[in-house]
């Protein structure tokens, strides 16, 4: 049997933890994949056949499944866990380049991979899928590409970047932050606004500023917050929805990391002020 639990969803793409339970040692009927998919094992492991070849998958073998391509499945060791993420056509071009087809589907799970999986799930526990989480999968989907893609994809570092290119793109990417921009909502919708990948957008900022594309939003987000605050804002709920966030809890933590003080705590440092001293 096998389930899956929603982690996060956000422009072109799907986070989902999947467990099975299945425990037989035979190969399933074949499944075809419908989309681009890539399975990182968390727990246990399994055997996958593709294309007349099989790998065990554990830990240190993840997949990366394409469209059209047939799959079975045996599981001689029982149950595992995995985190498999889904990625729509378009966001896999966006990524990964119009003509790349991986050279193989098996990926080698090195440190670096693994600490770009650990990332990803910290990320969907935060509650802002479209930057948070989506910046978060940059560094995995280039990572797994940097082993299977056998051309340069959008992922691929350039050695030199055009002088003063990278400015240009945190200024334009700011002024649409500032401008409440309908693409600003997200790293994707705002990377394909300024015509650049969500991987030289992420990077930009890094950069030129020394922080992340989402810690920048987040950082404006706060002002606007602040301002609320000041002018009384009562109901930390309806602050939380206006300014984008998955919650009031979400609200709070970002303004804690940030500030230092919770909400309630600046509202009150914000409209009651120290009397000044004798």
């Amino acid at each position: 049997m096998r389930s899956a639990r929603r982690l996060g969803a956000g422009p072109g793409f799907v986070l989902d933890a999947v467990t099975c339970l299945d425990d037989h040692p035979r190969w399933s009927a074949p499944e075809v994949s419908s989309g681009h998919r890539m399975v990182l094992v968390r727990r246990g492991r399994f055997r996958r056949g593709s294309d007349g070849h099989s790998a065990v998958v554990d830990p240190t073998l993840a997949y990366l499944a394409t469209p059209g391509e047939e799959e079975r499945f045996a599981h001689p060791a029982g149950g595992d866990e995995c985190t498999a993420l889904y990625l729509s056509p378009s966001l896999w071009r966006t990524l990964a380049g119009d003509d790349t087809r991986p050279a193989r589907s098996t990926v080698y799970v090195d440190a670096r991979l693994e600490l770009a999986h650990r990332r990803v799930l910290s990320a969907a526990r935060a509650g802002d899928p479209a930057f948070e989480l989506a910046e978060a999968l940059l560094p995995l989907v280039s990572t797994t590409l940097s082993q299977v893609a056998t051309t340069p994809t959008p992922a691929t570092p350039r050695r030199s970047p055009p002088s003063g290119r990278a400015a240009a793109i945190v200024e334009a990417a700011r002024e649409a932050i500032t401008a409440g921009h309908p693409a600003a909502d997200g790293l994707v919708p705002l990377a394909e606004l300024l015509t650049v990948s969500p991987y030289q957008l992420s990077r930009a900022f890094t950069r030129e500023l020394g922080v992340s594309l989402t810690h920048y939003r987040n950082r404006v987000r706060v002002s606007t917050a602040l301002d609320r605050l000041q002018q009384g804002e009562p109901s930390l709920a309806t602050l939380a929805t206006d300014l984008g966030f998955a919650d009031q809890a979400h609200l709070t933590r970002t303004i804690r990391r940030h500030v230092g003080h919770t909400p309630k705590a600046l509202r009150h440092l914000l409209t009651h002020p120290s009397p000044p001293h004798p």
